[in-house]
């Protein structure tokens, strides 16, 4: 009989560590696939979670627009914000524009033109009668030219002290009563002369039977500048330039107003065939 030793194991009890060990064997690989399933699903679970706050806050940005879509898709407003819900985005009013005038609206009328007159070498040609050559007079009726005799009042005095008279013979431009009536439908006719008003109201008085001439300046109102004298100012009449134009043979009638000026060329009865004003 073999005598027992300290150190002998029983069968039954490595046995059984066998049996433990094996089961710890096959337990170890099916923890660790455990573990990492679950690692995999905390990753999911983070990026769902960090798409869910960028879909939020896009929400929150528009979230008019968003609710449509998230309502057709079956979600409701419980996922967007409170004061989303609670102010609804502003309605904008839009103005339509004309894309055309209306039919019938009509611009406002233009202020008439003024049209400022001088008169001698401009609508006539004057000549003392007494220094008139009959030839030129004669050649002048021939081509057509209408003139007529008449007195008026000199700024000279006779050695008794009363005024003097003259008789003068006046030349009518060509075209020049068409001209005045024609003009004075679109326009105020003023006539502004260098000449006196005893020479030429009674001038006047003849060419304009018809009183077209809505004003009359005489010598009086011109003005006397630097580079000549009987300028006319055409600040006496309006003091808006644009619609008023002085017609004048003489140039430095236009000094104070150069651009409102409209020189024509000088008439003399020596030019019968001068017909500017038509």
């Amino acid at each position: 009989m073999i005598a027992s030793s300290p150190f002998r194991v029983p069968t039954s009890r490595l046995v059984s560590a066998s049996r433990k060990m094996s089961a710890a064997t096959e337990v170890a690989p099916v923890q660790q696939r455990g573990h990492a399933a679950a690692a995999a699903w905390r990753a999911v679970a983070e990026w769902l979670g960090l798409l869910f706050q960028i879909l939020l806050r896009i929400i929150r940005g528009t979230p008019s627009s968003w609710a449509q879509l998230l309502s057709f898709v079956g979600l409701r407003h419980p996922l967007l914000p409170v004061a989303a819900q609670a102010q609804p985005s502003p309605e904008v009013a839009f103005v339509q524009l004309p894309s055309e005038a209306p039919v019938n609206a009509s611009p406002p009328p233009l202020r008439r033109l003024t049209v400022v007159l001088d008169l001698d070498e401009t609508l006539v040609s004057a000549y003392e009668s007494s220094s008139l050559s009959a030839t030129v007079r004669t050649q002048a009726v021939e081509a057509g030219l209408h003139c007529f005799d008449m007195e008026c009042t000199s700024s000279e005095k006779d050695a008794e002290g009363r005024q003097r008279v003259n008789r003068v013979t006046v030349f009518e431009r060509p075209g020049l009563h068409e001209f005045l009536q024609r003009t004075s439908e679109f326009a105020d006719l003023v006539l502004f002369t260098a000449g006196l008003e005893g020479y030429a109201k009674p001038l006047v008085d003849r060419i304009d039977a018809h009183n077209r001439f809505i004003h009359r300046l005489y010598r009086p109102s011109t003005v006397t500048t630097e580079y000549r004298e009987h300028v006319k100012d055409l600040s006496c009449l309006s003091k808006d330039f644009r619609r008023i134009v002085l017609v004048d043979n003489n140039p430095y009638s236009f000094l104070l107003q150069p651009l409102n000026g409209i020189p024509c060329l000088t008439f003399l009865a020596g030019q019968p065939v001068d017909d500017q004003v038509r």
